[in-house]
Parts: C-alpha cells; sequence; structure tokens
C-alpha cells in the first residue's frame, strides 16, 4: 500500500470534524427535538471512525522522518499512541452504533444510543488530547516543514524563522551581540530576500548601534515606484528616521517622518522606538 503520510494533516482534520459533530449530533438525538440527528449521528461516526483508521495509518507512515528531529522522539510516541487511543475509541463507539441500528425496532435501541453518547465523549477526550499532541509536534517542534512536499524550501523556512525567533529572544533578553550575529547569518544565507536585508539594517540600529552602517545600507535598497513599491517605501523610510534619530541627526529624521506622513498619513503619531 502507498505510503499516506503526506495526507496525514488533512486527514487528522476530516476525523476531528466528524467525529465532534458525531457526537454532538448523538447527543441532540436523544432530546427527541431533531430527527434528522439520529441517522445524521450515525453516519457521521461511522464516517469519523473510517477517517480514524487512515489517520492512524498515515501517522505511522509519516512519523519516521520526524523521528529523526533531535528531542522530538517521545512527543511522537505520545501523539501516536494517544492517536491509537483514539481510534480503538471510536471503533468502540461505532460498533455500538452499527448495533443500536440493528436493534432499532427493540427495547435495547434506546439504552445502546445513550450508551454510544456517554462512549462518545469520553472517546472525544481521548481524541481532543491525541490532537493537542500533534499540535505540540508542529508548534513546538517544528515537525512538520518539509514532510508533506520534500522540498527543500520549507526547510529553508524553518531554518529561517528559527533564526529570525531566537534573534528577538536574544533583543528582548538584552543579548543584543547574540541577536545581531543571527541576523547577520540570516542575511549570509538568504542575501536576496528583501525583508532579511531590511532586518540586518534594522540589527545595525538596534542591536550594533551602528547608525551610519545602516544609512549606508538603506542606499543600496530602492523601492519600485507605485503600490508595488509602497510597503518598501514605508518601511525603508522608518528605518531611515530611526538610522538619523539614533545619529543625532534629529531635524534629518524629522525630514524623513514628514516626507512619509504625506503618503503614509498613519504614521504621523507615531513615536520614536525607545532607546
Amino acid at each position: 500500500m502507498a505510503s499516506l503520510g503526506f495526507y496525514h494533516p488533512i486527514i487528522v482534520h476530516f476525523v476531528i470534524a466528524l467525529l465532534f459533530v458525531g457526537v454532538g449530533f448523538r447527543l441532540a438525538s436523544l432530546t427527541g427535538k431533531f430527527q434528522f440527528a439520529d441517522l445524521g449521528a450515525l453516519t457521521l461516526i461511522l464516517l469519523g471512525t473510517a477517517a480514524a483508521v487512515l489517520a492512524v495509518r498515515s501517522g505511522h507512515d509519516a512519523h519516521g522522518v520526524v523521528e529523526r528531529i533531535p528531542g522530538v522522539r517521545n512527543a511522537v510516541g505520545a501523539h501516536e499512541e494517544w492517536g491509537e487511543r483514539a481510534r480503538n475509541a471510536f471503533l468502540v463507539v461505532a460498533f455500538i452504533e452499527i448495533v443500536a441500528f440493528g436493534l432499532i425496532r427493540t427495547r435495547y435501541h434506546r439504552a445502546l444510543l445513550f450508551l454510544s453518547a456517554v462512549a462518545g465523549v469520553g472517546a472525544c477526550v481521548v481524541l481532543y488530547v491525541a490532537g493537542d499532541k500533534g499540535g505540540d509536534l508542529v508548534y513546538e517542534y517544528a515537525g512538520g516543514p518539509g514532510l508533506r512536499s520534500g522540498d527543500s524550501t520549507d526547510v529553508h523556512r524553518l531554518f529561517l524563522a528559527g533564526l529570525y525567533n531566537e534573534a528577538m529572544l536574544d533583543r528582548k533578553a538584552g543579548r543584543s551581540a547574540d541577536a545581531a550575529q543571527l541576523i547577520d547569518e540570516m542575511a549570509r544565507r538568504f542575501p536576496q530576500d528583501t525583508t532579511v536585508r531590511l532586518l540586518a539594517i534594522e540589527a545595525l540600529i538596534t542591536d550594533r548601534k551602528d547608525p551610519k552602517a545602516a544609512l549606508a545600507a538603506l542606499n543600496t535598497i530602492a523601492a519600485p515606484p507605485g503600490d508595488a513599491g509602497r510597503f518598501l517605501r514605508l518601511r525603508t523610510g522608518l528605518l531611515r528616521a530611526d538610522a538619523f534619530r539614533a545619529a543625532g541627526m534629529a531635524d534629518s529624521a524629522k525630514a524623513v517622518t514628514d516626507s512619509l506622513s504625506r503618503e503614509f498619513p498613519m504614521i504621523r503619531n507615531r513615536r520614536p522606538p525607545p532607546r
């Protein structure tokens, strides 16, 4: 059977939607006020359970690449374990639903529906934990980039994001030299990325305290005319004003800000950044 790892993020979203709504329908059906919810609950729970089986299979297909990331093995194991528990729990719920449907004209039918609802609520809790563990892999361990597409560009984006976030943490902690070093590495690795070049200029002002070098670097960036260059004109203009201000050239900074405010009225009340 072909690997389903590529489809894991898609499948798990269907699982969560189908099963949570399905159990909700089952609870609603027990009130007797929503006749459509009875068959709807059965259909959604069966579909969601089938999707859960595929989700576990696709997760097994995908886990090898993620586990090779240092420090992530335990998180992958926890997600897999809870995913299997969720699948098994809903297999039980689906079995109860099928039996209840088969005994629809007997006195056992309603009791089985109550049992399905109770089991379904418990299974939803397990499914929630499984989803939360999956979220940890993506948001805390960066287990997703490059996994689905196999494209090295995804990994490059991950590297860039890691450098940026670490640099911001260093800057916030007062480690200006470390922040500047990380941003320099970004500029070295991604020299054609204009946003990275702007970050490097910002680092010259904020971290290295070298506004003259920042002004020289700004002179190498030309914003295209019209709407295409609107953001770049604003960003370079604000950086230029900050550089002038850091260099003690308040009049030049004001002249830049006044010029910008004619095109970008929203900056008229902008306060200088703290130094």
